[in-house]
């Protein structure tokens, strides 16, 4: 998620905060940088040369330049504007005070509308907030059978109808009473899209809407598309009237112009995220954690929310009196990697770490990849439990064993082995300090 933009960001800022004192021409140059790394980074240019110019005005005021530490003024404002840059009003969905509200969701084809409104459902129901998913895109033939799989795969009610007798605002009507005698929260309509915006597209949608009357429409839009997403959601959002937007594939290699220009072009706010495949891969966006990544500053909130929803607190406290007595062995270990996966990727964990942002590019790159995690787990998944309690005992011949049933070679087997004792002589130190702590504690 935005690694050049980050990098070349992160580096223009370094210089700075690296001198002493600073003149009138080191920002100058400095955010003359900034401009031409947002523009390669597909950020409308208009969104560039504002913000570069409201970072400049602030930054060249006296307490700035007189100040002891001048670039970390500057950064702290960057850091400040950018988060102005990706505010846009509320940024969660607003329930009416009906006890069902309906959400509709709409976009253009290959924008991952069906999908996200999996997504969405079951963002709310680890909310406490029940949803039904209404199968109203009759345009593509496997977005029915789509959306009900996944409902199955989710265990989320999907109201649908046969298309052949059916019209949209039928479904969407029909599936509003199937959601209000449930009594769920929301309703989540998954409306049809197309290559391109056109005035067929735009009726029905327009229809849709006066018959259901949703509390929220959120667009669903490609990140990768660059400013061709901006455009879709300034001529959804003049059609429709746009209450939010739906970021999809924010983990891939796009570089970031969208998501940064969007909700100044448009005014409309980011609401959530799509960060990966996985049905829990949707996040709820929040500007200021944002700004902190783009930044590589890390966002530890988002990272101590998900631990707190994946780890169990006894198990935690379990591994933490475990690290206290340097007891800690290969089955803990496994369970450690385990929890690591729920969390979602190792480059989106790096992402959240402050100043290892630039890693997750290097994962991504194959220097180090979620296929490793993979690969360790399956080790230890095929030796025998004296093994992961007594790595020690491990010969030649226990070695070639373990390798046949992990599909490894002795020497992935010895690399992991000699890690691990790396980590047990870091756990033996840290038990002999007066305050040790296992990070597990803090996601309690």
């Amino acid at each position: 998620m935005f690694e050049n933009l980050t990098e070349k960001l992160t580096g223009i800022l370094n210089k700075l905060t690296s001198k002493g004192r600073l003149t009138e021409k080191d920002i100058d140059e400095a955010l003359g940088m900034v401009r031409r790394s947002l523009l390669e980074a597909d950020v409308n240019f208009r969104v560039a040369r504002d913000f570069v110019a409201a970072v400049k005005e602030r930054a060249l005021g006296s307490d700035v330049l007189e100040s002891l530490t001048p670039g970390q003024q500057v950064v702290k404002i960057v850091h400040e504007e950018l988060t102005s840059l990706l505010t846009g009003g509320e940024h969660r969905l607003m329930p009416s005070s009906q006890p069902t509200n309906a959400v509709m969701l709409v976009g253009l084809q290959g924008s991952g509308k069906t999908t996200t409104a999996a997504k969405l459902a079951l963002s709310l129901r680890r909310q406490d907030r029940k949803a039904l998913l209404i199968a109203a895109d009759l345009r593509r033939p496997a977005a029915i059978q789509q959306l009900e799989t996944l409902g199955k795969q989710l265990d989320i009610p999907v109201y649908s109808e046969d298309p052949a007798s059916s019209s949209v605002v039928q479904v969407a009507k029909n599936g509003m009473k199937r959601a209000e005698e449930l009594g769920v929260h929301w309703a989540i309509v998954d409306t049809g899209g197309r290559l391109q915006i056109d005035n067929e597209l735009m009726k029905e949608l327009e229809e849709v809407k006066a018959a259901i009357s949703p509390q929220e429409i959120l667009l669903v839009v490609d990140a990768m598309t660059g400013q061709d997403a901006v455009n879709a959601a300034e001529g959804f959002h003049e059609k429709v009237s746009l209450t939010g937007l739906i970021m999809t594939k924010m983990d891939g290699d796009a570089r970031g112009g969208a998501a940064l220009s969007v909700t100044r072009v448009t005014g409309v706010p980011i609401k959530y995220m799509g960060v990966g495949e996985r049905p829990d891969a949707l996040e709820l966006f929040y500007p200021d954690r944002m700004a902190s990544r783009i930044l590589d500053m890390g966002d530890v909130l988002t990272l101590i929310e998900k631990a707190q929803e994946s780890v169990d607190e006894n198990q935690a406290k379990e591994m933490e009196r475990k690290f206290r007595e340097a007891s800690f062995d290969l089955e803990d270990f496994l369970t450690q990697i385990q929890a690591v996966k729920k969390m979602g990727s190792l480059s989106q964990i790096m992402e959240m770490i402050p100043g290892m942002g630039q890693m997750s590019s290097k994962l991504k790159a194959g220097a180090l990849d979620d296929g490793q995690i993979e690969r360790v787990e399956a080790i230890i998944r095929s030796m025998t439990r004296e093994e992961r309690q007594k790595p020690e005992i491990i010969n030649g011949s226990r070695r070639r064993r373990i390798s046949r049933g992990s599909g490894t070679t002795p020497q992935d087997i010895n690399q992991l082995l000699n890690q691990f004792r790396q980590t047990q002589k870091m756990m033996r130190q840290l038990s002999r300090s007066r305050n040790p702590k296992n990070l597990m504690s803090l996601f309690r």
